[in-house]
């Protein structure tokens, strides 16, 4: 290839770059954000529990070591239940309920796309581009068109049995320590331990639902999907 094929190739893949970076930043710096404030969770729990080992006269164990612990699953399991519980319930939570003046409400007075495509997609003919499950109908399609709430729902209670087998585990560590019973992850999801570390992030997720819903009313952010149009009355509904 000669130097001006390559120049005139690399001015093409820039543009191209760019474009994807435009059309995917969103996903890809949250992706980045969670792998970084993961591993600095990894960094300050691996500190705390060697200072908690310390204060016990008991050595101290590698980084390692705790990355692959009850503990540090368990405390990434619990939180990551709360995050897919609060993210589901906002999900049915918009299908049944409204909220006048919120950006994250349907408008009460007007029938949502939703339940319009419901009404007449038995007559209407898919695009051609359409995904495949809307173009094949039947079941296909009642699946697909709650497929958002079925796989945040699995990931839900994937988080719930990662977290109540973590959490067994480092139970039952500490138990024996204490010369104490153990118990089964079962038993451990009966415990008010288990139920501590849920509840005390599910209240948080719907704290978090309730203030966005009710602050998107009267609050506004200027090029956020998020938000109403800086100069829309509060009484309007939806972004």
């Amino acid at each position: 290839m000669t130097t001006t094929a390559l120049e005139s190739q690399l001015r093409r893949s820039t543009p191209s770059r760019r474009r994807w970076w435009r059309n995917h930043s969103l996903l890809s710096v949250s992706l980045a954000l969670f792998f970084v404030f993961a591993f600095l969770q990894s960094i300050a729990g691996h500190n705390h529990w060697n200072d908690e080992l310390e204060s016990h006269h008991r050595p101290k164990i590698s980084y390692v070591s705790y990355i692959k612990s009850g503990d540090f699953f368990e405390t990434l399991s619990e939180n990551w239940e709360s995050e897919f519980l609060g993210q589901s319930a906002y999900i049915i939570l918009t299908v049944f309920f409204l909220q006048r003046g919120s950006a994250e409400s349907k408008d009460p007075e007007k029938e949502s796309p939703g339940e319009q495509q419901a009404r007449s997609e038995e007559d209407a003919d898919p695009p051609p581009d359409a995904p495949w499950p809307v173009r094949r109908g039947g079941i296909w399609l009642r699946i697909y068109e709650n497929s958002l709430l079925l796989v945040f729902l699995a990931l839900l209670l994937s988080s719930i049995a990662l977290h109540a087998v973590s959490g067994a585990g480092q139970y039952n560590a500490q138990a024996r320590e204490h010369h104490e019973p153990t118990v089964s992850t079962i038993g451990f999801m009966g415990t008010s331990q288990f139920w501590l570390q849920s509840l005390q992030n599910w209240q948080s997720e719907f704290l978090g639902v309730a203030a966005i819903v009710g602050l998107s009313i009267f609050l506004r952010q200027r090029g956020s999907p998020e938000s109403k149009p800086v100069d829309a009355p509060h009484s309007s509904t939806g972004g």
